[in-house]
């Protein structure tokens, strides 16, 4: 089950189309944390970020460095303890020490993990843990989901014990960036004597030449011209994803022309030599979802005065597809439209309009457990119908079919999840499930600290990019990657309160807090109760 468990969870990291929110990727790893604090420190001098904040983001930073085995021995470990114990002002010696330091834990990370993964089973890493700390240090290098999904799918459909999986992953930890060349077509070239001047231009003609020795169909394929270009990266899907920035760069600057020429407009496919099927040149959405305004009726529903919901959403809308300086720019706008207030206090721990961070993070933590339940609900399907399967079948609506998976992993009825759920994703949801409810104030506490970073690493990321005028964050593409399909989820709840309850953002974000603090207590609360009351 061990095995299962973390290829499961894997799988669910690296897919990016149609994963539901909750078994998504949370945080980035470690290392990549750790250039993060190190590039802060260098804002925090051109006092684009406060001291404060990065204050913050260190003392955060501090409470997960030490249980990571993959930094290195306790020795090591306990040096970076120490350099983040203090200030780490740019520029120091302990600013220069910690980036030494750094140097020395990223070689040999994934194998450490490997090495305590082949311990004996009540030594070895949580699954989840583990299932976690993989993906997210992959990533980070720069590895793309789309190919980390294809080998972690190889790998499961011969169901490959553990260490397989590991030493997979330490040979793609350890592997040399290579080479690819990739075709990028323009269906419009305007100023095309500009572009015949770039060496790495191709003709329409020779664009459908390229294609065709390659054996790629060009049928419908009206090309204007193209670019080959030769891009250094981890796989072929990172490499296209670097000539896709390359082109909107392109698009960007055309927009600026005098005159109504269409500017440039890239075909809907890129190339990469040796790589079998073209790679779509539109990026799949970020996965924020705001599903109630389907769900309660109100996609439709526009006329009349503008909300503060409307405005929000205006704002926020190019999250999961516009550019990257404009989707963070405008989704932190519109979370601190609607979770921020004259009045807040102004302490150093919530500096600037981080506590509107804070806030979100507690009604996603609060969402959470039902959304979970509610899915194992759906995919509850025994082959034999027990006592679940009955009780579900009695309940009306959402919320009594989450309380009813609640108290059966609360009875302990639920302990041979096999033989009840047909994905290995969802025998894993269980698990976390049972955790949750067995101890709820401690579970969701980690869980609500896991998104307070994530959404103060997104505000962090807006000063960066709206104060530092800079879209070369270390954490630029990893926070928003994290951050859009949990604020979606904190978007979809704000929006159902407001509409459907007439209950304000600021008013939801207070219940929440409550509930992190009073669930599982005196009065009754449960994990499906958080942000909707019984009446």
């Amino acid at each position: 089950m061990y095995d299962r468990h973390v290829r499961a969870r894997m799988i669910d990291f690296f897919t990016l189309e149609g994963m539901p929110w909750p078994r998504r990727l949370w945080d980035i790893g470690s290392l990549l944390a750790l250039e993060e604090l190190l590039e802060a420190s260098i804002w925090a001098r051109q006092r684009v970020l406060s001291p404060a904040a990065v204050d913050w983001q260190r003392h955060e930073l501090l409470k997960v460095i030490g249980p990571d085995i993959g930094l290195g021995s306790k020795e090591l470990r306990a040096e970076l303890t120490s350099l983040l114990s203090k200030p780490l002002p740019y520029p120091s010696t302990a600013h220069r020490r910690l980036q030494d330091i750094v140097d020395h834990a990223r070689e040999g990370y994934l194998s450490r993990w490997a090495s305590a993964a082949a311990r004996p089973e009540e030594q070895r890493p949580q699954p989840e843990r583990l299932a976690r700390v993989v993906a997210a240090h992959l990533l980070d290098l720069g590895y793309d989901a789309n190919h980390l999904a294809a080998w972690i799918g190889q790998l499961a459909r011969r169901q490959a014990i553990i260490d397989e999986v590991l030493q997979g992953a330490v040979a793609l930890d350890t592997a040399a960036p290579q080479e690819f060349t990739v075709l990028a077509v323009l269906d419009n070239a305007p100023e095309r004597e500009q572009a015949q001047r770039h060496e790495a231009w191709l003709s329409g003609r020779e664009v459908v030449d390229w294609l065709k020795q390659r054996g790629h169909s060009t049928n419908g394929l009206r090309p204007g011209g193209g670019f080959l270009y030769r891009m250094v990266a981890r796989d072929p899907f990172s490499a296209a994803s670097q000539v896709r920035e390359l082109v909107e760069h392109m698009v960007v600057r055309s927009s600026f022309e005098r005159g109504n020429r269409g500017g440039v407009r890239a075909a809907s496919k890129l190339w990469v030599d040796e790589h079998p099927e073209p790679i779509p040149f539109v990026t799949p959405s970020r996965g924020a979802h705001v599903l109630s305004l389907v769900n309660e009726g109100r996609l439709y529903q526009v006329q009349g005065q503008r909300t503060l919901i409307d405005d929000a959403l205006e704002l926020a809308a190019p999250l999961n597809r516009g550019a990257l300086g404009p989707a963070v720019a405008g989704v932190w706008a519109a979370i601190e439209s609607l979770l921020s207030h004259p009045d807040d206090p102004s302490d150093e721990e919530r500096s600037g309009k981080a506590v509107a961070a804070d806030r979100l993070a507690a009604v996603i933590a609060c969402s959470w457990p039902r959304a979970e339940l509610t899915a194992l609900a759906h995919r509850h399907q025994p082959e034999t119908p027990d006592a679940l399967a009955y009780a579900l079948a009695a309940c009306t609506n959402s919320r009594e079919r989450a309380a009813a998976v609640a108290k059966a992993l609360a009875a302990g009825e639920m302990l041979a999840p096999t033989e009840r759920f047909r994905r290995d994703s969802d025998i894993a949801a269980v698990h976390r499930m049972r955790r949750v409810v067995a101890n709820p104030r401690a579970e969701l506490a980690t869980t609500a600290a896991v998104f307070r970073i994530a959404m103060r690493r997104l505000y962090r990321t807006r000063n960066i990019v709206l104060h530092g005028g800079s879209m070369q964050g270390v954490a630029l593409k990893a926070a928003l990657r994290i951050a859009a399909p949990l604020v979606g989820a904190g978007l979809d709840k704000i929006t159902y309160a407001t509409l459907v309850n007439d209950l304000s953002p600021l008013a939801l974000a207070a219940r929440a807090e409550n509930g992190l603090k009073l669930v599982g207590g005196e009065t009754g609360m449960t994990v499906v109760d958080l942000l909707d009351r019984r009446s």
